[in-house]
């Protein structure tokens, strides 16, 4: 007797969801609508990358495009090994990508890197017992890399230019003794400081620490952290020079060390969305001599113009893929709220220690009156 197998069951067609793609395309008109109320010229804007995408070479965009990925995996994994040090069994590899993605896309296009926050908000949010002292005390490890390799991108710019040290250290040979003054001055101004926050900083250690722990155990530091940070960094070079060899412009360790240096200057004095402007301005400046400022500026504006490009839609695939696009766009709108009333509060706060203080200084000249 034989058993017939049942029929499969047909498959279920899937519908096309015409009203998703509606509402989709009309998200993007009002976007548009608005960004041009703010006076964002998006047909310009397209334009402009249309050509800078027209006029690169297309090995050099494909080749900055790869390793400008590799740098925002490279660091995002620095990241994720910090945090499951700190958190285990608690964070995913593939949301702290998105997350962090967001935040190299936000800096591109929001003042004062407050994509930075952003991102720190949504770990806080996305580990489960993780908290933003926590996660401050892992930012702080994360940065040991990028601190030691701008100390050393200073260095070798200071020592490769010759005579630096006559020029920097004249006032020191001419006034010894006002040195001197400077020094100890400055020197007992951050002992009291320090004498001063220290409870406070006690305090916030014991709970940063539990974020930063990967950094006393120098093997899984080394290997997890600093090593994909460098492989970062070196994407990071990778990516200007395919730019500079696409607008013909010599590349060397020595150009790629200035222009280092002078973007690591203008992300810490920008106030603009994305440092446009200061950056541009800068790269010209680090370019001087080797390049004319006409191939500076064109370098600048287009490598600024694609990676933000390419950054915005590497964000927009991990963070749907990683918490879909409800749950993304609402991470991401959350914190970014967060980010803007914490920004918001700060900076209430520091005018409140500057006004108390005015106030302090006043009443002694007032009971005397």
């Amino acid at each position: 007797m034989s058993v017939v197998a049942p029929a499969a069951a047909a498959p279920t067609k899937r519908r096309f969801r015409y009203k998703r793609l509606l509402v989709g395309a009309l998200v993007l008109v009002v976007i548009g609508a608005l960004a041009n109320l703010l006076g964002w010229d998006v047909k310009q804007w397209f334009s402009d990358l249309w050509d800078t995408m027209t006029e690169i070479p297309t090995g050099y965009l494909v080749g900055a495009i790869a390793l400008k990925t590799v740098q925002t995996l490279a660091t995002a994994f620095g990241w994720y090994a910090i945090l499951h040090f700190a958190y285990p069994g608690g964070v995913r590899k593939l949301d702290i990508v998105a997350c962090y993605a967001a935040s190299v896309a936000l800096n591109g296009i929001l003042p004062a890197n407050l994509g930075t926050l952003v991102m720190l908000l949504m770990f806080s949010t996305i580990i489960a017992g993780a908290t933003f002292a926590g996660i401050l005390g892992a930012y702080a490890v994360q940065k040991i890399f990028f601190t030691a390799v701008g100390v050393f991108v200073y260095l070798y710019l200071f020592l490769s230019v010759g005579g630096t040290f006559d020029i920097k250290f004249a006032f020191v040979h001419e006034h010894p003794g006002a040195t001197a003054i400077v020094v100890v001055g400055s020197v007992t101004l951050v002992y009291l400081l320090i004498r001063r926050v220290w409870q406070r900083v006690l305090v916030w250690w014991q709970d940063a620490k539990e974020g930063g722990g990967i950094v006393a155990h120098p093997g899984a530091y080394f290997g997890r952290v600093f090593l994909p940070s460098f492989i970062g960094w070196v994407a990071s070079l990778g990516v200007m020079s395919m730019f500079l060899a696409g607008y013909s412009i010599p590349v060397s360790f020595h150009t790629l060390m200035r222009i280092s240096g002078g973007n690591s200057i203008a992300n810490v004095t920008s106030v603009t969305p994305g440092g446009a402007g200061v950056t541009q301005a800068f790269n010209v400046a680090s370019l001087n001599g080797i390049a004319t400022p006409a191939q500076a500026t064109a370098y600048s504006v287009s490598q600024q113009l694609v990676t933000t490009t390419w950054n915005i839609i590497f964000a927009i695939i991990v963070v749907v893929w990683a918490f879909g696009w409800s749950g993304g766009k609402e991470l991401v709108g959350e914190s970014y709220a967060q980010a803007k009333q914490k920004a918001a509060e700060q900076n209430a706060a520091r005018k409140a220690r500057k006004q108390a203080k005015k106030d302090a200084e006043e009443l002694p000249g007032q009971a005397q009156a």
